[in-house]
Parts: C-alpha cells; sequence; structure tokens
C-alpha cells in the first residue's frame, strides 16, 4: 500500500513520521529511540504483535496493564501508566487525510494519547488506514471494537457475530468514549510510526 498520501497529510498535521517495512523494523527503532525512561502501553493487539513490551523493558522501566507484575493489580498499573514519560498505543483508524480515530472502554487509552505525557508514539499499519474520515470512523466502529469485543469474551451484540456496531447499552460495552485527533495536540512531542504490514484489529 502506498502511503506516501496519508504520510504527508500526519507531517502537515505536525506529527513526525517514520515508515517501516515490518514490525521488527519499527520494533528495532522504538528500542533505539526509547532508552532508560519510563514508558506506558495501551490495550494493544499490534503491541503485542510487535513484542514490544519485551523490547522495551530490558532497558526502561514499562508499564502495562497487560503485563502486570507480582505484587501489583492493573488498576494499580493504569494509575501509575497516567504520569509516564512515553506513551505508546495503536490506532482504530485514520483517514488517509490525517484524522486519527481510536475507540476506548474506561478511557485510559484516549487520555493516555491526549495529555499527560513527554511524548507518544501511535503506530498505524496498513489494516488501519481508510480513505477519509468517515471510512476511518466506520472501520474503528464496526471492524476493530467488534473484533477486540469478541477477543475479550464480551456479552455484547457485535461480540456474537464480531460483525459491526450495535450501539449496544450492554453493561459489556467497550465503545464508550471516541477520540479524534484532528491535528497534533498542543505540549506534546507527537510521532507517528507507519507499518507496512497487517496487524491486530
Amino acid at each position: 500500500m502506498d502511503l506516501s498520501i496519508l504520510k504527508q497529510n500526519l507531517e502537515a498535521a505536525g506529527y513526525d513520521v517514520a515508515e517501516f517495512d515490518t514490525k521488527e523494523d519499527a520494533t528495532a527503532y522504538l528500542s533505539e529511540q526509547i532508552d532508560g525512561q519510563s514508558v506506558a502501553f495501551g490495550g494493544s493487539v499490534t503491541i503485542q504483535q510487535m513484542g514490544l513490551y519485551e523490547a522495551l523493558a530490558s532497558h526502561n522501566e514499562v508499564l502495562w496493564h497487560w503485563a502486570v507484575p507480582e505484587g501489583k493489580t492493573a488498576p494499580q498499573v493504569l494509575a501509575e501508566a497516567r504520569t509516564t514519560d512515553v506513551y505508546i498505543s495503536s490506532v482504530n483508524g485514520v483517514a488517509e487525510s490525517g484524522e486519527i480515530i481510536n475507540i476506548d472502554g474506561n478511557g485510559n487509552r484516549v487520555a493516555g494519547i491526549m495529555y499527560g505525557h513527554k511524548k507518544v508514539y501511535l503506530l498505524i499499519s496498513e489494516n488501519k488506514v481508510a480513505k477519509d474520515y468517515e471510512s476511518a470512523l466506520f472501520r474503528a466502529r464496526n471492524i476493530a471494537a467488534p473484533l477486540n469485543a469478541v477477543r475479550l469474551g464480551k456479552k455484547t451484540p457485535c461480540a456474537v457475530k464480531g460483525d459491526r456496531c450495535y450501539n449496544c447499552s450492554s453493561p459489556d460495552r467497550i465503545c464508550n468514549e471516541l477520540s479524534v485527533l484532528w491535528k497534533k495536540p498542543y505540549g506534546c512531542a507527537y510521532e507517528i510510526i507507519l507499518i507496512h504490514e497487517n496487524l491486530g484489529y
């Protein structure tokens, strides 16, 4: 996939952008860039598939509620993750025009992306890219969210088939917050990592 238009629009929106052919190349780059820092991850299958936790935890303090250390709980890790130097997350959808979309259940990921850290890295694989804003939003709601609900074993209508959003009122609903980055937010460095593979949902 040619990501040149997306890269151009992301740079015009104020982001630094790095582009890689493989997840291994992207992981090696991030491991080189991030050293001796405190790092938090959002919930992300992409991060898991990249082996990013293992790569960074060897020489950084990494907090991830998917890898809770002995003696701590997931809520404790999530609380501590709010104040790390670096935050890393994948995205649910991105438009070629540059809008970045994420849907969240309890808000930790969208909050971490938007505020509180010195630098944020956002991981974007080819399957997350859509033609325009409406298509990216559709992708986040009707592809990424149902697949995540299936993965998490949620009791929601979308998890039955993993096919689309039903805008449900289930207590297990994971689509409670929506964030859109129209441009790079103030007060924080942002770097987009474009990866020429299909990763995550």
